[in-house]
């Protein structure tokens, strides 16, 4: 054994620098940055929409703040951030329509802005991506412009969750840090 390869074993053993690791491959525990904070990844979800339709959630957290990234491919890339709101905080009656004909209206006002109705559809969400999945049905909303969103969820009979949102940019977020590295 000689001096060279004295060295390139114990190069071997080394693990690789972290470096390039895409937006799409956030893990639980990970740090990323994003309008001027560092976020914490607390957990990696999924929606499985049928014919092969998925959409990714990351949920991150700040010590001030919570968002939701998420990712859906059709067409092409499309990536967002949302937060949840308070569903009382949406136009009064929305959860009786939804209850009494199994669709919200077409148009939601929400703080002065305009949304209308673009999709709706039934899916699973996988938290963690584990489980069998939880049933949900999903309305999106758009406002004319397309810079912002409203989404509805029904799970079960009488629970309901809405957020807003607005696309986003992959590049825009940038330092992606791996968590604590376990063996």
């Amino acid at each position: 054994m000689g001096w060279k390869d004295f060295f390139k074993k114990k190069s071997e053993k080394e693990p690789a620098p972290l470096t390039d690791i895409s937006l799409s491959e956030l893990k639980s525990g990970y740090l990323v940055d994003w309008d001027l904070k560092t976020w914490e990844v607390v957990s990696c979800s999924y929606y499985d929409w049928g014919d092969r339709k998925i959409s990714h959630e990351w949920q991150l957290k700040t010590s001030d703040d919570t968002i939701y990234l998420e990712f859906e491919s059709d067409d092409e890339d499309f990536w967002s951030v949302s937060k949840k709101i308070n569903f009382t905080e949406l136009e009064p009656g929305i959860k009786e329509m939804i209850i009494e004909n199994g669709d919200p209206p077409d148009q939601i006002t929400f703080k002065g802005v305009m949304y209308y109705i673009e999709e709706s559809g039934g899916g699973h969400f996988f938290k963690n991506k584990s489980g069998s999945g939880q049933e949900l049905i999903s309305w999106d909303y758009e406002n004319d412009d397309g810079k912002k969103f409203l989404t509805i969820e029904q799970w079960g009979e009488n629970r309901f969750e809405a957020s807003i949102g607005f696309p986003v940019e992959e590049y825009q977020f940038t330092d992606i840090l791996p968590g604590e590295m376990k063996n």
